[in-house]
């Protein structure tokens, strides 16, 4: 099932290019880098088997399929084809019938007015063109009472990551992450500018509460390089990067990640904003 009204051209090109292949082919890696960030989400949202949940940005549908595993019915929606073919291979996988999933634009996306308990996301919501249009629209897909829960990064600074690119551009250009942008993944960094949007959106008691959970970028510090290396931005930032300078950026990175070994693989911290609102009303 699709709705062909795309607002968010930009995102959808880049979903549907190489970027949405690299997370539908690396399904595995990408969970095992967010899934730290579920348990804490999922316990926001308070999901319960009689609701129905609404996961926007779902990408291959992690969040869906654990919210239909508790019993619930859960959609999830996306503007990537390649990662929403992962998500409806997982679920049948899994044994799954109550979970679906659709390609479309969730700022503008028509979903059922009143037809959600929940809506929740896991990195999947900074990308808006018009953040404030697009949590209106999923605000009216709520019922009165309803729940919003998402997690994003905080600044760029505070995540780890940040080591590892800072080691990297010493050899190639990359963009400044640190910037404030209105629209990409450090959107909503700052949680006033967040609560903010909510607000004029119309939800209530929109909170953003600070976490910290570790990820799980590789077996080794290779194996992590490797990875960060063929990652749709990275690809996209070295594309005219001279073979010999990216080659000497992709040693550094191996450097730089072994700050970070562990036995269990290597971890770097992720500061996160867990942010929850209320839709209003009376549930």
């Amino acid at each position: 099932m699709t709705d062909a009204t795309i607002v968010n051209t930009h995102q959808a090109e880049a979903w549907n290019g190489y970027e949405g292949t690299h997370w539908a082919a690396h399904q595995t890696r990408y969970d095992n880098l967010n899934d730290a960030a579920n348990e804490p989400l999922l316990a926001a949202a308070r999901i319960k088997d009689t609701d129905a949940v609404l996961d926007i940005g779902c990408g291959n549908g992690r969040l869906a399929r654990l919210a239909a595993g508790r019993g619930a019915r859960a959609l999830g929606v996306d503007l990537s084809v390649p990662m929403l073919e992962r998500a409806r291979a997982s679920a049948a996988e899994e044994g799954l019938d109550n979970v679906a999933f659709v390609q479309g634009d969730a700022q503008v996306y028509p979903f059922p007015e009143a037809g959600f308990d929940v809506a929740l996301s896991r990195f999947g919501v900074m990308f808006f063109a018009d953040p404030v249009a697009a949590f209106a629209n999923i605000g009216r897909a709520l019922r009165p009472g309803g729940r919003l829960a998402f997690v994003c990064p905080q600044a760029f600074s505070r995540m780890e990551q940040s080591v590892i690119l800072a080691a990297v551009a010493e050899h190639v250009p990359l963009p400044d992450l640190s910037l404030d942008t209105k629209t990409g993944p450090a959107s909503f960094a700052d949680p006033e500018r967040t609560t903010g949007v909510l607000r004029d959106a119309g939800f209530e008691d929109a909170d953003a509460e600070a976490v910290e959970r570790s990820q799980l970028w590789g077996a080794d510090a290779e194996d992590a390089a490797t990875f960060l290396f063929g990652w749709g931005p990275m690809r996209h930032w070295l594309r005219d990067a001279d073979p010999e300078a990216t080659e000497r950026a992709r040693l550094a990175a191996v450097d730089a990640f072994r700050a970070y070994e562990s036995d269990t693989g290597i971890r770097l911290t992720a500061r996160l904003w867990l942010v929850t609102a209320t839709w209003p009303g009376v549930a």
